[in-house]
């Protein structure tokens, strides 16, 4: 299990979770880290890409090295836990003991673990409205049916309107009608980029998202991309495929994500 982290304090944290520790973005990190700036690399977008450039250093240095059948990914504020738990009382001690850090159930029964679906139905309507008010005018009916906010009805509210179906335009034809039907009608999702599969299924994944995320950079480039929601573009094209793509492809297993971050604890 790799965490990834942007902050070099987390180090004994991660170690004590029994995770493998990630060093990304600007910050220097101690040898104990792995990091996304040796070899082939894209580390220079991971402003745009998030854990993705991560993700591609392993995918063009490092997946040979992976010798164990399973391979997961969590980060430093996102973690799979066995159960369900408060994330305001946690103790370390007890995020230590309920976190994921190996497989402990029967893996012929799945190949994939993804979080708990996030569903985009249950998002604070007032919130969205106050936001975007303009855009609920033109589509009054989302008021009142939960079901027509849909993956992309809340991509375009947070990501540009058309930029979901700008990038779907560029996928491979296997895949492309599939994730547009995928998005234009369910209104959940595996969230967070977070995952644990079978090894092998790795390359699989990464020979299709990246050659496609490549392409969306031709559309949306990086510089012009302003603001939280816009900058980070590409892993929020990647979360929601990834998503679909397991679930497709693959048998999955659910698990709850509690968001705590490292460092709410005292690091000593």
């Amino acid at each position: 299990m790799y965490c990834l982290t942007l902050e070099p304090s987390h180090e004994k944290k991660i170690i004590d979770l029994n995770y493998i520790p990630v060093g990304l973005g600007i910050k220097k990190f101690s040898n104990n880290f792995l990091n996304d700036k040796s070899g082939v690399n894209i580390s220079e977008k991971n402003s745009y890409y998030g854990e993705y450039t991560f993700h591609y250093w392993i995918w063009k240095n490092y997946l040979e090295k992976i010798k164990t059948e399973w391979v997961g990914f969590c980060q430093y504020r996102k973690f799979f836990i066995e159960e369900k738990a408060d994330r305001k009382n946690i103790s370390f001690d007890q995020l230590k003991n309920i976190s994921v850090s190996s497989i402990k159930y029967n893996t012929n029964d799945y190949d994939c673990i993804l979080g708990s679906q996030f569903s985009v139905e249950n998002y604070k309507l007032m919130k969205i409205f106050k936001k975007h008010f303009f855009k609920f005018l033109s589509k009054p009916l989302v008021l009142f049916v939960k079901n027509k906010r849909t993956i992309k009805f809340h991509f375009d509210l947070f990501h540009g309107e058309g930029n979901l179906d700008h990038a779907i335009d560029l996928l491979n034809d296997e895949d492309k009608e599939d994730f547009r039907k995928f998005v234009n009608s369910k209104t959940s999702f595996n969230p967070h980029n977070m995952f644990i599969c079978k090894t092998k299924l790795l390359n699989e994944y990464y020979e299709i998202v990246f050659p496609w995320l490549k392409k969306c950079e031709e559309i949306f480039g990086h510089k012009q991309l302003k603001g939280y929601g816009m900058q980070r573009i590409y892993g929020f094209l990647a979360e929601r495929f990834l998503s679909y793509w397991f679930l497709k492809n693959y048998r999955v297993k659910e698990l709850p994500i509690i968001v705590k971050d490292l460092s709410d604890y005292n690091v000593l």
